[in-house]
């Protein structure tokens, strides 16, 4: 027996007292004791108790009051060496034997495999071969890329290697502190209802993890790496997607020291593009991501696109191209006008998603290739612009879609990947093709370099050309605010902010009335007018969406998935006819984004 099990009642007394003080809520003190107490995590037991021992209240509470949850782009959160909401071993541990755990039980068989990958983060390529390790005891062969690869690189080899599921090591765009894995079913999409909470259920329930030593398993081949074959397939199906056309273009691309130069040098080099150049203060793979604002490496950041724009401005680029650090979202930078040495601006994610839509379908036009059946797909908090565009080509709008890509993926195997013409998301995603099932930075890279090389040739800027979208169809203006709600106590507030917009919405926003409220958890649509309800066709999440008299102006409010904090997306729009102008539309619009932010906020704080 352990000095630490000899000294259970002593650690648990103190605990216990630490919550009658005020130092720790409930919950943590429910899940600090069975990791004390439980066999499960008996390899972690000193180390919690020399943090009691400590008195290391803050940081228990912090990594005990809750379990990390399964979001919409899988568990994700800080790393800390011991923790039920904090990214370690264990918790990793977890969710990849609930995974192999729940494909061993719901496929069967004896040739199962997992496709596994990872990402420059901290701890990453650990992590990695702690996954293998999982499923490989489990009596998986496991597909693995042994070096810094994109996200979408996994999505592929998923399909390509013909994978019952995937797993790719990444916290996507969040701080260097965070850490993930993202789970993927046979699709190569991520995993979705009914089979995403029957493996929350197994890694909830998770006792033993048993895993296979990694070097014994490489050296008998049920590890297999695959690497040099998945990067040549890869750059080779993405480029199938290309569209002819002028190639002359010279482009500043910057992986914000991600693993992006790895998938979209190539490609770019393949798809005819010779002057393109990989910004060097953001080339090394890092997980500190040290030459960014904030060490944060998210391309939805302009604050990300500063220096490489001087630096854009200095070499006579054309445009500047940025993605995340698993190269799975895309940022765009161009100037507004054809003087490269002007003045430039970035592309939040719903503009880069219209021009795109119409680059693409107008490209599928050229050759011939539209028809009703062919569709676009965005999500319930995508721009409308997407569906205004679709229309005005013929083609179909998929778009009651929850956040995430999941879904987005969802739909091209429902509805047939032949018609599929482009996926899109605010979050900076997108996608063409039937290769993979996610959001591709590099694909997505591929399509804005054709686009600027095409409006070179007709001596139009980027700005200028969703400036012409934005006076066919209207202009249109989308804000996004971020609410962060840390810990236990943040949690509670968010529950309380969710409640508080269903039971008692603001009766005005912006100066303009509500006119209905519809919440896609209850599945109804309520009028604020008179209190009536109807039945709301569409998916079923925590999202709801306050809709304002003026028609085309909205308020989407969710609580994100992967992170602890509230988001709020604002919609705003003004028909063609007072679009014309769009210095003072914009003005108009800019007003009503800044008055909406204002009343969000000031109803938020209330609560």
């Amino acid at each position: 027996m352990s000095t630490t099990e000899t000294n259970q009642p002593e650690l648990l007394q103190a605990i216990d007292k630490a919550q009658k003080d005020g130092k720790l809520t409930e919950s943590a003190v429910q899940n600090i004791t069975a990791w004390l107490t439980e066999d499960r995590y008996a390899d972690y037991r000193d180390v919690v108790a020399q943090h009691i021992r400590d008195e290391k209240w803050q940081k228990l509470d912090d990594v005990f009051w809750t379990i990390i949850p399964f979001g919409t782009g899988g568990r994700r959160g800080r790393m800390y060496e011991i923790g039920s909401n904090a990214i370690n071993d264990r918790t990793i541990g977890e969710s990849a034997q609930g995974l192999a755990d729940y494909v061993v039980q719901h496929v069967g068989g004896d040739d199962l495999s997992c496709a596994i990958a990872y990402d420059t983060r901290h701890k990453s390529r650990h992590f990695a071969e702690l996954c293998a390790g999982i499923m490989v005891a489990a009596g998986f062969k496991v597909y693995f890329l042994d070096d810094y690869r994109a996200t979408p690189q996994l999505s592929f080899a998923v399909r390509e290697k013909d994978c019952d599921c995937g797993i790719m090591v990444t916290a996507s765009h969040n701080p260097p502190s965070d850490n993930a894995v993202k789970v993927y079913w046979s699709t190569g999409g991520q995993v979705l209802p009914p089979h995403d909470k029957a493996i929350i259920d197994k890694v909830m329930s998770c006792q033993d993890i048993r895993v296979a030593p990694f070097d014994e398993a490489l050296a008998d081949g049920r590890v297999e790496i695959i690497t040099d074959e998945i990067d040549t397939k890869f750059i080779d199906a993405a480029a199938a997607c290309r569209f002819e056309g002028p190639r002359d273009a010279k482009i500043l691309y910057s992986p914000l020291h991600g693993v992006g130069a790895a998938a979209v040098v190539p490609l770019l080099k393949r798809d005819g593009f010779d002057d393109v150049t990989v910004y060097e203060p953001h080339a090394e793979p890092s997980g500190d991501f040290p030459n960014v604002p904030g060490h944060v490496s998210n391309p939805e950041n302009t604050a990300v696109f500063e220096k490489p724009i001087e630096a854009a401005k200095a070499g006579g680029f054309d445009v500047v191209l940025a993605t995340d650090p698993d190269c799975d979202r895309l940022g765009v930078a161009a100037p507004l006008t054809t003087d490269v040495q002007g003045e430039w601006a970035t592309f939040n994610g719903n503009q880069i998603g219209a021009i795109l839509t119409q680059f693409v379908l107008s490209k599928a036009k050229e050759a011939g290739k539209l028809n009703p059946q062919k569709y676009v797909i965005k999500t319930l908090v995508t721009t409308e612009l997407i569906r205004r565009i679709a229309a005005s080509f013929d083609v179909r709008c998929e778009g009651d879609l929850l956040v995430g890509f999941k879904y987005i993926a969802e739909v091209v195997d429902r509805e047939g990947p032949d018609d599929f013409l482009f996926g899109t998301e605010e979050s900076h995603g997108y996608l063409v093709g039937q290769y993979c099932r996610d959001k591709d930075g590099a694909v997505a890279c591929m399509l804005i370099s054709e686009l600027a090389a095409e409006l070179k040739a007709a001596g139009k800027s980027m700005h200028e050309y969703l400036n012409d979208l934005y006076r066919q169809h209207g202009l249109h203006r989308e804000s996004l605010v971020n609410v962060f709600m840390e810990g236990s106590e943040g949690m509670a507030a968010m529950q309380r902010l969710m409640a508080a917009f269903r039971s008692d919405p603001p009766k005005s926003l912006a100066s303009i009335d509500v006119a209905a409220v519809r919440d896609y958890q209850a599945n109804t649509t309520t009028s604020i007018a008179d209190g009536s309800t109807s039945p709301l066709a569409g998916p079923n999440g925590n999202l709801i969406i306050m809709d304002l008299a003026d028609e085309g102006n909205y308020v989407a409010v969710r609580p994100s998935g992967t992170e602890p904090k509230v988001k709020f997306y604002m919609f705003t729009r003004l028909s063609p006819e007072l679009s014309q102008d769009l210095g003072q539309a914009g003005k108009t619009l800019d007003e009503r984004v800044a008055s909406l932010e204002a009343d969000i906020r000031a109803f938020a704080q209330k609560v």
